[in-house]
């Protein structure tokens, strides 16, 4: 017999703002057009770029932080095009800068899809608080997503408190030059179907250990004496660079606050959005802890999905994951290993829910079904709302339902402690669904999470309403897992 789900809903409503905006590089594709505009910016006078810069950062200073060194950054991408750039002042570098320079709105258009995690920094709280950390993704012009953070603390009542939100965003600091062990690489290169012998002559150019400055000039090198060798070797020299390049890491300032950093797309297989992060506060058996989140990279074309580790989120490091069974959307990491082995939840085929174990946290090679739809809400399709939550009576997992007219609503199932491949309750009814106003929005008729937590006896779910607005409930665990444990088929 179903029992009441205790939920509470916050009065919190996280919206899109438009005034949120990013300074970002806008260099034209065509190199005759920056040298058009460089002879242009050039032929002034010194007189008129001081004129023409004060009035420039009257009217865009108090948007960005320090935005005279972000411009000066954006001189140095057009700087070698430039005859004698020693004769320029440095106001006329700023000038130039900006010339090759925009401002995106990165929420523009949605701020949705959440994940909660607790805050690496419990310091200075009132007894029975906790800090957390909301990821959710931005979308802007053009559909493309990158990752924002919020914090906020839930007090002994169960009361959650935003942060405030700073009207600055800023980009982290990308290394330029990441160094890749030849093993590691050798296997990403293999993984991703290059064969030894093609991959031969570039590792015989490599050390064990080596920059990426180093594999550019070896594939550069590649590609001028392999020109004629056949098309295998120029796609397994275009392979190795976009692996290089989707292998990085960020750092942010820690001056920036939570809510200034900004992950945005900086490589070739993420250029048109990071999606959908999952993130979860992973545990090791030897009881070292760290962050790691599982997205969805997307350029224009083709999905990808990667791993991002972070043990402080002020640095970040982005890999590739790989194997047979990474493939789709929606993988998302157990919080620990389970005998001796990662567990990952993930969709291989668009309408079940699939579970896979592997040594490696970084390669994936083989996946079993662990639900198909049941209920009509989710006859279309079945997949989580993030990262697996240990109970103690088994792993609770949120998941979403795609029924009649798309229509998006979320559950929940509990998987056996010691063996998550058995289903041992699940929800015959939707825990949220589509309502009210929050039935529109940029994809109608959706509710949508990538995370929640458990806090003092409440499950803290965030979730998102029709794409493109965020808000959070708390669902009591007594009532939930009382459903979850009370329906004898799931025996």
């Amino acid at each position: 017999m179903k029992r009441s789900i205790d939920i509470r809903r916050h009065d919190l409503l996280l919206l899109p703002q438009s005034e949120r905006v990013l300074l970002r590089p806008f260099i034209p594709h065509d190199s005759y057009q920056i040298s058009a505009v460089l002879a242009r910016v050039l032929e002034l006078d010194e007189e008129k770029i001081r004129t023409q810069l004060d009035l420039l950062l009257q009217d865009f200073s108090s948007r960005h932080l320090d935005i005279e060194s972000r411009l000066l950054s954006h001189y140095d991408k057009v700087a070698a095009r430039i005859v004698n750039p020693r004769s320029l002042s440095r106001a006329h570098k700023i000038l130039i800068g900006a010339l090759f320079s925009g401002e995106y709105a990165l929420e523009s258009a949605a701020l949705f899809n959440p994940s909660i995690v607790p805050h690496p920094d419990q310091h200075s709280l009132p007894p029975g608080s906790t800090r957390f950390i909301l990821s959710l993704r931005a979308t802007g012009e053009g559909h493309v997503s990158s990752i924002e953070f919020r914090s906020g603390i839930i007090d002994s009542t169960g009361t959650i408190r935003m942060a405030a939100v700073s009207p600055f965003v800023s980009l982290p600091e990308i290394d330029p030059d990441p160094r890749y062990t030849k093993t590691r690489f050798r296997t990403l290169l293999k993984e991703a179907g290059a064969d030894d012998a093609l991959t031969g002559n570039l590792f015989n150019m490599l050390g064990e250990s080596f920059p990426k400055s180093e594999l550019t000039r070896c594939l550069q090198r590649l590609r001028k004496e392999l020109r004629h060798a056949g098309q295998g070797y120029q796609e397994m020299i275009h392979m190795a660079q976009r692996i290089a390049d989707s292998n990085y890491e960020i750092n942010f300032s820690p001056d920036l606050t939570l809510e200034q950093r900004v992950i945005f797309p900086s490589s070739a297989n993420e250029i048109n959005g990071i999606e959908d992060a999952r993130f979860i506060l992973f545990r090791e058996d030897n009881g070292k802890t760290n962050y790691y989140a599982t997205y969805t990279a997307y350029d224009g074309r083709n999905v990808s999905p990667q791993l991002i580790e972070t043990p402080d989120f002020l640095h970040f490091q982005v890999s590739t994951l790989n194997g047979n069974a990474v493939r789709n959307k929606g993988m998302a990491l157990f919080p620990r290993r389970i005998n001796g082995k990662y567990a990952m939840l993930s969709r291989q085929d668009g309408e079940n829910l699939f579970i896979m174990f592997s040594d490696r946290l970084d390669h994936w090679s083989e996946a079993q079904i662990l639900m198909r739809p049941r209920e009509l809400w989710e006859a279309g399709k079945i997949g989580n709302c993030g990262s697996p939550i240990e109970t103690e009576a088994g792993w609770l997992i949120i998941t979403h339902g795609v029924g009649p007219m798309r229509r998006y609503c979320i559950s929940a199932i509990l998987l056996d402690l010691n063996n998550p491949t058995i289903v041992i309750g699940r929800l015959r009814e939707p825990l949220l669904e589509p309502e009210g106003a929050g039935r529109e929005g940029y994809v109608p008729n959706v509710v949508y999470s990538c995370g929640s937590m458990i806090c003092d006896g409440a499950l803290i779910l965030p979730y998102a309403m029709s794409d493109r607005m965020t808000s959070l409930v708390s669902i009591s665990m007594d009532s939930l897992l009382a459903n979850l444990t009370s329906d004898p088929s799931e025996k």
